[in-house]
C-alpha cells in the first residue's frame, strides 16, 4: 500500500492570517491613539477656558483671546459677562478636524475682580 498523497490546500493560510492580524492590530492602535489625542485635546480645551475666564475676570479680554489661541490653536472663544460673573466657552476640533464628528468643549466660570467693569470690551 502506498502512502496517501499530500494535499496542500492550506498553503499560504498562515500568511493571510498574519496579514489580517496585523491589519486588526493597526486599526486598534489607531483607535487608541485617536482616543489619547482626543483626551489630551479636551484637557487643553478646558485649560484654555479656565485661563481665559481668569484673564477676563481680571479685565484683560484681549490677552484671554491670545492665551486661548496659544493653548489650543484653532479654538473658538465665547465670553459672556452677566453682572459680576464671567462664563467662557472654548470649542475646537482635535487635530484640525482629522477626527470627524468629534468636537471638544471647555467651559469655565469666574467672578469679576473688584474694580473691573462688567461691560464687554
Amino acid at each position: 500500500m502506498s502512502p496517501p498523497a499530500r494535499a496542500e490546500p492550506d498553503r499560504g493560510a498562515v500568511t493571510v492570517e498574519a496579514a489580517i492580524a496585523l491589519g486588526a492590530l493597526t486599526l486598534v492602535f489607531g483607535l487608541v491613539l485617536a482616543g489619547v489625542v482626543a483626551v489630551a485635546g479636551q484637557i487643553r480645551c478646558t485649560d484654555a477656558a479656565r485661563e481665559a475666564a481668569r484673564l477676563v475676570a481680571r479685565g484683560d479680554r484681549p490677552l484671554a483671546a491670545r492665551a486661548v489661541a496659544e493653548i489650543m490653536s484653532g479654538a473658538r472663544l465665547r465670553v459672556e459677562v452677566t453682572g459680576d460673573a464671567v462664563t467662557v466657552d472654548v470649542t475646537a476640533e482635535p487635530l484640525g478636524g482629522l477626527l470627524p464628528g468629534l468636537h471638544l468643549h471647555g467651559h469655565a466660570y469666574a467672578l469679576l475682580e473688584p474694580g473691573v467693569p462688567d461691560a464687554p470690551g
